[in-house]
């Protein structure tokens, strides 16, 4: 029998602990008793500022990213009014069919035989040219069931998201 050791991986609490030591931060981490919650102690102000620092830092090219799909979607005219970043990824959020048809034509999918698509068509358009045109990246799209000429797309990191700007290019 061929039993091998893998040590259990370090709780969330003693990571965060960690990160934040390294950073010459000064802030207890603890583990709630109820819920599998991590809570991290009041911080002084200047700790405050330095994660809030280091944060901005990480995300910043998140941030780019979502900045610059922002402009190049407008460019094309495509609104998308609720793109964010979020959780470290950016989220497309709502957009109106369209503007989704209009994105997936220039993606490359191919135009549909009627002039004004449906919402399910544009969905399945956006499915198939997304991934071509992102080098794989992934995008889930749905339809709304209470507003059809809206289409709910999800979120992607920012690899594709550079992928995606670099396709939209002029």
């Amino acid at each position: 029998m061929n039993d091998t050791y893998a040590p259990a991986p370090p709780s969330p609490s003693s990571e965060l602990r960690a990160a934040l030591s390294e950073a010459g931060l000064r802030a207890a981490v603890t583990e709630a008793e109820v819920g599998n919650q991590v809570r991290i102690a009041p911080l002084d102000p200047s700790d405050a500022w330095q994660l809030a620092r280091l944060i901005r830092t990480g995300t910043k090219r998140t941030l780019k990213a979502a900045r610059s799909l922002r402009e190049i979607c407008e460019a094309h005219r495509i609104g998308l009014p609720g793109l964010r970043v979020r959780q470290g990824r950016i989220t497309l959020g709502t957009v109106q069919v369209d503007d989704a048809a209009r994105l997936a034509r220039l993606l490359g999918a191919v135009p549909p035989t009627t002039e004004q698509p449906d919402a399910d068509t544009v969905r399945t358009m956006l499915g198939q040219a997304f991934p071509q045109a992102t080098g794989g990246g992934a995008l889930s799209v749905s339809v709304r069931e209470d507003t059809p000429e809206i289409l709910e797309l999800g979120s992607i990191d920012a690899r594709t998201a550079r992928r995606l700007i670099s396709t939209l290019r002029f």
